[in-house]
């Protein structure tokens, strides 16, 4: 069940994470960011909401050099080329690097660093929520070991099944250009840390 779960949701989110550069153009992130940006300016304050945005830019400029976007380094060199093959070679160049995919993509990237940027803005504060989940988890998991009681795989299934889907919907809520509520992003990890507590719990062990 779990196998089947984390293929469904993972086959999903790579079609959706394809589909959202297509269907919208690159001023349309940048107007969701800008919009989400002002949100948490009103919401959380102005000094947390520009340590946000100066996070996501960081990460958007160490992310560069693996995103399928050309640069205009990478054009070839016109030296070599005259005539006929300049002109190709020139339209070719065009094509490639005034691509709205491409250029959608990095846009893509952009709000998916800043919501990335609010998790981990508020995570500190969330871990010990966190790991107090996984620590009664597994103290209820060894309890369950001492006493001999059977474990439960239809709910350890169901809570790591139910744990994959949020970690998957999260993943494509980072790219959708739908506002989202300042307190959603940075929920999903407690949520994430509840069910994999929950989980564990019902892992087997062996006293």
């Amino acid at each position: 069940m779990i196998r089947a779960v984390a293929i469904l949701s993972l086959l999903i989110l790579l079609i959706l994470v394809l589909y959202v550069p297509s269907a919208h153009p690159p001023e349309r992130f940048l107007a969701q960011l800008r919009d989400e940006h002002q949100i948490a300016t009103g919401y959380w304050g102005l000094q947390p909401a520009t340590h946000m945005l100066d996070r996501a830019v960081r990460m958007q400029e160490a992310t560069a050099n693996v995103t399928p976007i050309p640069a205009a380094k990478d054009a070839p060199s016109r030296s070599a080329a005259n005539g006929a093959v300049l002109l190709e070679m020139t339209s070719v160049n065009q094509r490639l690097f005034n691509n709205p995919y491409f250029r959608s993509v990095d846009a893509v990237l952009l709000l998916a660093s800043y919501r990335l940027s609010t998790v981990i803005e508020w995570l500190p504060w969330l871990l010990v929520f966190i790991l107090g989940a996984l620590a009664d988890g597994g103290f209820a998991r060894l309890i369950k070991a001492k006493e001999f009681l059977q474990h439960d795989p239809e709910m350890y299934a169901l809570y790591a099944s139910l744990g994959i889907i949020v970690i998957c919907a999260s993943v494509i809520g980072f790219v959708l250009p739908v506002t989202l509520h300042p307190l959603l992003l940075p929920s999903t990890p407690l949520m994430i840390g509840v069910l994999a507590g929950r989980a564990l719990g019902c892992f087997h062990k062996r006293g």
